[in-house]
């Protein structure tokens, strides 16, 4: 049985009685009285006084008060100031030439300790007389010198450490009066009171020193006391984030999260108007269209089946169905510029072309693909155009699809073919004047892309864009002054502006000058169309048809026309240019 010489408790292990001399009266808090020194050992301590402070051991009657360590008796403390503890000197220290002999370090306490503690024990006794200051440093610099000089430096550098004024955080022990300077060091000094809980023997009681928790054993106990000591640091890194620059800084994340998160929102909501969302293509909003008709008793399950047989014909076919088209508008309309609106000295029209309105399978996108419609039906009727079309009838929306698609496969818009993933079929995707000048390239027709990019009149209006409209009519007359009404052999022209696409097929000149663009509209039913074939109604329809430049404020308006076809060469020509495919701007 060992017993300690400063507390007398006895303990049966000697690496017991090291860890309870280490924890009790080695790493307990003496403080200095002269600075504001503490949390060091007692020979640490007095090498401090030698020292930092020499003078007021020259000056002074007797040795400077030492506060010793904690658990140490009134006795002890006493004792202190005539005999040391015979744990920090040698055995039979008589002489002071054998005093020189002790060490500060750790290791010679260690071992003096383990000595003291067997001769206690045994009913031994040691007396030795205090070192002066003098006589210590003395001590510990022949020490030193033994060590080849590596213990002074250490002891050196390590004085001046802890003689530095530190105005961090202390943080204390919750299991006895230890200050330690950080959070590691806390962290490590209750491992060791967790270790010696685990050694002695009894009920084990793994019971958290700060929150009084009991956990199931010392490793559990061990990682929640880790928690409470990390709290302190989110404590800290939480006040950090609250200063000035971390809340400017936490705004700017939350405004470029916000805005990111509208881009996205923006882009479903594109991708979704103009038919990019995966919501399938003309069959299937069509056969949509024929279940919602059924589901409001506007369309029996025979007459669905029906209908839907004769829509899987059509496409299979290629062919569009003739459902949404009006023949014989520009017939009409040549016959009625003849007899009526004498307020024109000039009326041009195109060749003859049919119209085509949106049907349910199209809605809300597809008046690029009718326009498109209502240009090949020109097309057919044209000489010089109708052996170059594929087709010999007009051709369906779904088979639009597949041409463009055809045209994008020979090299022709790579850009434009990109942005709609190389696929238009079974899409809603709408399309404009460069998807036009792709497919009738493809057919060998010679078509340009003129680009209104601003207005140039007053009230944003384009007065270029109805000259340029007047001079392509022209062109396929000259000479002599012409008649009130020229019925060319021009094919229609594309028109696209934002959000929506028409057909130029004529222009009226007034007698003050003024011009206005005839247009055909696929948004327009085709009950309002065939009122251009009565006679009675015409009057009245036409207002729908014709433009003036008041009608067009848009900001830009591009063109799509045709003129002439292309040989080989020049197709190849075109092919490669379409790669950076540019528009004639005007102006």
């Amino acid at each position: 049985m060992l017993t300690c010489a400063f507390c007398g408790e006895e303990i049966m292990l000697e690496e017991d009685m090291k860890t309870h001399l280490l924890l009790s009266h080695m790493e307990n808090a003496s403080r200095c009285s002269l600075c504001s020194l503490s949390g060091v050992s007692y020979d640490e301590l007095s090498f401090h006084i030698s020292s930092a402070h020499p003078e007021t051991q020259l000056g002074a009657q007797g040795p400077p008060h030492i506060t010793p360590p904690a658990g140490r008796s009134a006795a002890a403390n006493t004792q202190s100031h005539k005999t040391p503890p015979s744990c920090w000197a040698q055995d039979s220290c008589d002489t002071d030439a054998e005093a020189t002999h002790c060490s500060d370090t750790i290791d010679c306490h260690k071992q003096d300790i383990t000595s003291k503690s067997r001769a206690s024990s045994t009913g031994e006794t040691a007396t030795a007389t205090i070192q002066s200051p003098r006589r210590r440093q003395k001590a510990v610099a022949l020490s030193n010198k033994d060590n080849k000089g590596f213990k002074y430096e250490h002891s050196k550098a390590k004085q001046k450490r802890l003689c530095s004024k530190r105005e961090e955080e202390l943080f204390s022990c919750p299991m006895c009066p230890q200050v330690c300077n950080s959070c590691e060091m806390l962290q490590e000094h209750v491992e060791l009171h967790l270790q010696e809980q685990h050694s002695s023997g009894g009920e084990k009681r793994f019971e958290c020193p700060l929150c009084s928790v009991v956990c199931m054993d010392s490793s559990s106990l061990q990682e929640h006391v880790e928690l409470h000591l990390e709290h302190g640091a989110a404590v800290n890194s939480a006040a950090a984030a609250h200063s000035p620059g971390s809340d400017q800084r936490l705004a700017r994340e939350l405004q470029r999260e916000d805005e990111a998160r509208q881009e996205r929102e923006d882009f479903k909501k594109l991708q979704k108007q103009f038919g990019l969302d995966g919501g399938g293509g003309y069959s299937r909003q069509m056969e949509r269209s024929m279940e919602k008709a059924v589901a409001r008793g506007l369309l029996g399950p025979a007459e669905f089946h029906c209908k839907r047989a004769e829509m899987m014909e059509s496409l299979a076919s290629g062919l569009d169905d003739g459902r949404t088209r009006t023949q014989g508008v520009l017939r009409a309309l040549s016959e009625y510029y003849q007899t009526e609106a004498r307020d024109c000295v000039h009326v041009w029209l195109s060749a003859d072309t049919d119209h085509f309105c949106s049907s349910a399978g199209d809605t809300g996108w597809g008046c690029g693909y009718r326009n498109i419609q209502m240009l090949l039906s020109s097309l057919h009727t044209i000489d010089a155009y109708a052996p170059l079309l594929q087709e010999k009838a007009v051709p369906s929306i779904p088979r639009v699809q597949s041409m463009i698609e055809e045209a994008w496969k020979e090299g022709l818009d790579p850009h434009g073919a990109s942005h709609f993933n190389q696929r238009l079929q079974g899409t809603r995707a709408w399309i404009g004047a460069t998807e036009i000048y792709a497919l009738l390239t493809s057919l060998g027709i010679s078509a340009r892309i003129i680009d209104f990019h601003r207005p140039t009149g007053p009230d944003n209006s384009h007065p270029q864009l109805f000259d340029w409209v007047k001079q392509y009519f022209q062109s396929s007359r000259s000479g002599r002054l012409p008649p009130r009404l020229i019925q060319t052999s021009m094919p229609p022209l594309y028109l696209q502006h934002q959000g929506h696409s028409r057909s130029i097929v004529g222009l009226e000149q007034r007698r003050n000058g003024s011009l206005s663009l005839l247009l055909l509209d696929p948004a327009s039913p085709a009950s309002d169309t065939r009122r251009l074939l009565s006679r009675d109604t015409l009057p009245t329809a036409l207002k729908q048809l014709r433009k003036p430049p008041r009608n067009l404020k848009h900001t830009q308006y591009q063109l799509v026309a045709v003129q002439g076809g292309l040989s080989a060469e020049e197709k190849q020509r075109r092919i490669v240019g379409s790669r950076t495919l540019c528009a004639e701007r005007i102006p």
